[in-house]
């Protein structure tokens, strides 16, 4: 089965009566964190559990230390995922308000946890499922908690120690998913510091959709991803962003296009530019 699979609006509606199903509601925005849970609150999909990016998906920020969005706990993300009803053999839908980053996100932690299947994206999000008459409700019940038992697998990982080390080894590729402004240092609407990791390739997540929002087929992704995955060697392919969150739905497109999962740097810029020692591009 794919690492990364992809669901339409019609197919989740064909399955919501099934029990082994476990949807989570993904939505946020990074300039209003109460946004998603108060729109959650307001309608989602019948059977829905939220699951917010920076209470649920996500750790404690340490202020000169770690990133905006460093990852959470092991053992708290699955204690929060037993919680919302998640075991072992289910299958799992996420989705967002449409691009796909926070939910993501969400299956790039299923996926270092081990849930390696039956989880998809509900392409286009919940603009997708609206558009296409999907029922919605305000109504929640609380989960009948789940067994879900998961362990990280950090070779998905890459430290700042250990990139700064490699940066200029031959055939590293580091994919920066942040829009082009942000990747030459000429804006920086969140971050401190402006500029990116040294060699790093402009690979903008919002690359991966159309026009729709809906991610590109297959093909098209692979043909978006094959000069940087023919450039690096194996396991140095590295996905980051402002936070670590982007980086995920470029993770995510590569593994739909056929290529293996690349490494993330969930510190990502954030992360980097808290030590002045770290080199910085701009340009």
């Amino acid at each position: 089965m794919p690492l990364a699979q992809l669901i339409d609006a019609s197919g989740l509606a064909d399955r919501l009566s099934d029990p082994d199903l476990r949807i989570f509601d993904c939505r946020f925005a990074l300039d209003d964190p109460s946004y998603g849970k108060r729109n959650f609150e307001q309608s989602h999909i019948p059977g829905a559990v939220y699951l917010d990016l920076e209470q649920d998906l996500s750790g404690p920020v340490t202020a000169g230390q770690t990133g905006r969005h460093p990852l959470p706990q092991p053992d708290r993300l699955i204690d929060r995922l037993r919680e919302a009803g998640l075991d072992n053999d289910s299958d799992v839908v996420l989705y967002d308000d449409g691009p796909g980053a926070f939910a993501a996100r969400a299956w790039w932690l299923l996926t270092w946890l081990g849930k390696r299947q039956g989880v998809w994206l509900l392409d286009g999000g919940y603009k997708a499922w609206r558009e296409a008459g999907g029922p919605v409700t305000a109504e929640s019940q609380p989960a009948q908690a789940g067994q879900f038992t998961g362990a990280p697998e950090n070779d998905l990982l890459i430290d700042a120690a250990q990139l700064a080390a490699n940066l200029n080894t031959p055939n590293m590729r580091l994919l920066d998913a942040r829009a082009l402004p942000r990747f030459r240092g000429d804006e920086e609407p969140i971050d401190p510091v402006a500029g990116r990791i040294p060699g790093a390739q402009c690979m903008p997540f919002a690359g991966n959709l159309d026009e729709n929002g809906r991610f590109l087929a297959p093909k098209v992704l692979h043909k978006r991803f094959e000069p940087h995955a023919q450039a690096a060697e194996a396991d140095r392919l590295v996905a980051y962003c402002g936070s670590g969150v982007t980086a995920c739905h470029n993770l995510f497109a590569l593994c739909l296009a056929g290529y293996p999962m690349a490494k993330l740097y969930a510190g990502s810029w954030s992360e980097w530019i808290n030590d002045s020692q770290r080199p910085v591009e701009r340009g």
